[in-house]
This record gives C-alpha cells, sequence and structure tokens, in this order.
C-alpha cells in the first residue's frame, strides 16, 4: 500500500484532478482550501479571510453560511432524502418548486423539467429542440445559432453551443451543428467609427444573414445568455436583445435564455431577459436557484414548446431522457427555501439599489493605466484590462495580466476570476455597502500593485 500523504495540500497533489486547470502547474502549486465561509466571505485552511467577489462560481446568492439551508436540506433528508421524478412519479419538493418558478419568471412560460446542472439543463434543450422537431414532421429543422465567446456548458452538446476556444480545443467539438455569431461587444468588436446604434444593426443583419444562408426551415433555436458571463461579462449593445427576438420570431426559431448566471436578480431585474426586453421560448436557470448549496437546474418553457413535446409523447409513449437526481427532493427544497430567502430578503431589490455604488465604483478605474474598459449591470461587472486604450491592443501573452491581477486580489484578499485579459466580480446577492467598499480598496490595491509589477517588467 501506498503510504499516504501528510497534509491535505499534498493529497489533493496526490489524488485529485481538477477543472479548468493546467494539471501539471496544479502539481507545482497546490491548491488554496478553503475552510469555511460567512456571509460574502470565505476562509482557507491557514485562516486567512477573503471576499468571495465571484460568488464562487457566480452563484451563491445568500452567501456562504445560510443556514435556513442547511437546517431544511436536514429535515428533507430525514424525511424523503431521495426519490425520482420518472414515469408519473412525484413528490412535494419538485412539485412545489416548479409551481414557484412558473411563478417568478416570465408571463407565458408555465412548465418546468429539473436537471442536476446548466450543462446538463442546455444538452436538454438541444434534445427538447431535436425531439420536438422531428414529432412536428420538421427533421431538417435542428441547427443552433450561438455567439462566440458564449458560455452555455461542457458536455458534449452544451459544450458546441460554447463559443471558446478552451472549452472546444482538442474535445471535438462543436460536435452538433450550430453556428457562432459575433460577440455582441461594443468596446471590443466595433470596426472604426461605428456607432452602438450601427454595431447593433450589424450584428442584426449578419443573424438575418446566417438564417437565410443557412435556411430558416433548417435552424431549430437561437441560444443566448442576456449578459455573457464566462467569457468576461459581455453587455450587449442597446437594441440588440429586442432585434434578436423579433428576427427569431419571424422566421419560427426558437429563443433560449440561457439564465444561469443572469437569474434571480443578478443584473438588478428578476431575470437578464427582463431587464433587455424580450421573452424567450425556453430559459434556462441554475447556479442561483439553491445559491450552488445543492445541485439543481431548471428549464422553464412556454406553451408552444410544451405542447410539441407532450404530443410527441403521446405518440412514442414517452419522454426517453431523464437523470437520476432529476427533481432531487433535497435540492428542490433547498432550492424553494433559498427562493424564499432571496425574496424575504428583498436580494434582487438589494442588486438594483447597489448598482449605482458598485459600477461607479468600479467605472472609477476606467483611467487606470492597465483598465481597457469596465463593464457591467447589476451586481456582476468586468474590467477589462488593456496595454492601450485607444487601439483595444491587448497585453502579451494573452490573459498574462488579468492573471496577475488576480493573483495580487488574493494576495489582498479578494477572489474575482480572470477571463482572458478580463477581471470579473460578481459577489453574493447579500453584500452591503460596507462589503462593496472593501471589495473595491482591495481590488484598487491590486490594480495598482500590478501596474508597479508591470513596469518593472517592462509591460507599460
Amino acid at each position: 500500500m501506498n503510504q499516504r500523504p501528510n497534509s491535505l495540500h499534498a493529497a489533493d497533489i496526490a489524488y485529485t484532478m481538477h477543472p479548468y486547470t493546467n494539471m501539471r502547474l496544479h502539481e507545482e502549486k497546490g491548491p488554496m482550501i478553503m475552510s469555511h465561509g460567512d456571509g460574502a466571505k470565505v476562509y482557507d485552511t491557514e485562516g486567512k479571510e477573503y471576499y468571495e467577489a465571484l460568488a464562487g462560481l457566480w452563484s451563491v446568492a445568500v452567501g456562504f453560511s445560510e443556514n435556513r439551508l442547511a437546517d431544511v436540506a436536514y429535515e428533507q433528508l430525514k424525511k424523503l432524502p431521495y426519490y425520482h421524478t420518472f414515469a408519473h412519479k412525484s413528490h412535494e419538493p419538485s412539485i412545489r418548486l416548479a409551481e414557484k418558478l412558473v411563478e417568478m419568471t416570465p408571463e407565458g412560460l408555465n412548465k418546468v423539467f429539473f436537471t442536476n446542472s446548466g450543462s446538463e439543463a442546455n444538452d436538454t434543450v438541444v434534445k427538447m429542440v431535436w425531439f420536438l422537431n422531428n414529432g412536428l414532421g420538421r427533421p431538417e429543422k435542428k441547427k443552433f445559432l450561438s455567439r462566440n465567446k458564449a458560455y452555455h456548458g461542457i458536455t458534449i452538446a452544451s459544450g458546441s453551443l460554447t463559443g471558446l476556444p478552451a472549452n472546444q480545443k482538442d474535445f471535438d467539438l462543436p460536435a452538433i451543428p450550430v453556428t457562432h455569431l459575433t460577440t455582441p461587444h461594443y468596446w471590443k468588436f466595433a470596426e472604426e467609427g461605428e456607432t452602438e446604434e450601427q454595431f447593433t444593426a450589424r450584428l442584426l443583419k449578419e443573424l438575418e444573414d446566417t438564417i437565410i444562408a443557412e435556411g430558416p426551415e433548417t435552424i431549430g433555436a437561437f441560444i443566448g445568455e442576456p449578459v455573457m458571463g464566462a467569457g468576461g461579462v459581455m453587455v450587449p449593445p442597446e437594441g440588440y436583445w429586442p432585434g434578436v427576438a423579433e428576427i427569431c420570431k419571424k422566421y419560427d426559431i426558437l429563443l433560449v435564455a440561457d439564465e444561469v448566471i443572469n437569474g434571480f436578480g443578478r443584473t438588478g431585474k428578476p431575470f437578464g431577459c427582463e431587464r433587455f426586453g424580450f421573452t424567450p421560448d425556453i430559459l434556462v436557470t441554475s447556479k442561483q436557484l439553491t445559491s450552488s448549496y445543492m445541485p439543481l437546474a431548471a428549464i422553464v418553457v412556454n406553451d408552444k414548446v410544451y405542447d410539441a413535446i407532450a404530443d410527441n409523447t403521446a405518440k412514442l409513449g414517452t419522454f426517453g431522457h431523464g437523470f437520476t437526481g432529476s427533481g432531487h427532493p433535497v435540492a428542490c427544497a433547498v432550492g424553494l427555501e433559498n427562493l424564499k430567502i432571496i425574496e424575504e430578503k428583498d436580494l434582487m431589490g438589494n442588486a438594483e439599489r447597489l448598482e449605482p455604488m458598485f459600477q461607479d465604483g468600479l467605472r472609477k478605474f476606467a483611467d487606470h493605466p492597465l483598465v481597457g474598459e469596465v463593464r457591467g449591470v447589476g451586481l456582476i461587472a468586468g474590467v477589462e484590462l488593456a496595454k492601450n486604450r485607444d487601439t483595444r491592443e491587448a497585453f502579451e501573452p494573452a490573459g498574462s495580466m488579468a492573471a496577475k491581477v488576480v493573483a495580487l486580489c488574493a494576495e489582498e484578499g479578494l477572489i474575482v476570476r480572470n477571463v482572458y485579459e478580463t477581471v470579473a466580480f460578481c459577489p453574493p446577492l447579500i453584500v452591503t455597502e460596507d462589503d462593496l467598499t472593501e471589495i473595491l480598496a482591495r481590488f484598487g490595491r491590486a490594480l495598482d500593485r500590478a501596474l508597479d509589477w508591470a513596469k518593472s517588467e517592462g509591460m507599460v
């Protein structure tokens, strides 16, 4: 028998494969091991305090120490620790949570299907679109439209919808028929002299031209995050989403809102689609649904989608899709309590009230020598770094400066995330003004330290 490592650090290196990690570098560096949480803060095993300004992975709405969620999970574990929702079986937590989601989501979204993660949910959306179009006698209407820099998950299908090179390179993706359109990010992708209105018009023309070229009869759905999250927090230009919705309706293409990050108040409105003025046919949510205390995701669909799926199940005798944990009673009980907390504490209102302080506070760094652009809405934001703000020239190698800033933030007791050249922020919805003051101060110190380092390295 091999001798066991004598520390958690060594044991992690010895036994664990980490996602989104250079594994050979991890063997040298090892992990930051978290011990416990308290509100918007987490603490490592050395006792160091960090403000968790990414809410874990864009997800912990109620903070890291909400005992009500622990209590409801324990009570559900004692009462009915597991049951499935296959073949006419059900239980109260999944029924009540589905009812609550129909109540909270935009008008017209009336049926809910549960999965365990956003990736599984978007994978399921692909299968739903294929299933319903086969049932409607339209077997050719299977293609998807997505965007470059989109993030929709990491399964074979959802990873194909994603538009990030790191999620596709050497995984042989995309593996389904999908076309990725221009990223709707004005600062980065506008042409010389192009106004925001002209940029929007160009992207909408690209969408319609693509539909016509591919054939509307071949395209099943357009999927997008209202605010693009894991690709770098890109806020759409004015008029973009209403224009997309109009074109999709014109060509009978389903519109899917991936609200996995945006949902439950993150953008300052209950859902991102409401912030940007459109109503989808399918809405996908996860993360803040349970504050990630339990794995759970939900797909909420309108009657058009449901009826087409239901009619086909009547023809075939079943909907041959689902997961062992679909609608897990403990996860659903936690989700229901989490949504109660969000409503009782008015956390969606908190995001809307604190938006000016948070967004204006970050925009004070817009003139910093390392910063190209600051963008965001509600309690989600990105600070994109640039060697030259006017020409949008990035630092080389790509992502190196953002990685340095994030590492210095950790030294200052602040956890954020680098996405290529962008430093991403997404604090828990329970943050206070005092929390944001400290988050902004710690980021400012790290940014100044990064500037000193860049000067010493001859990078600026």
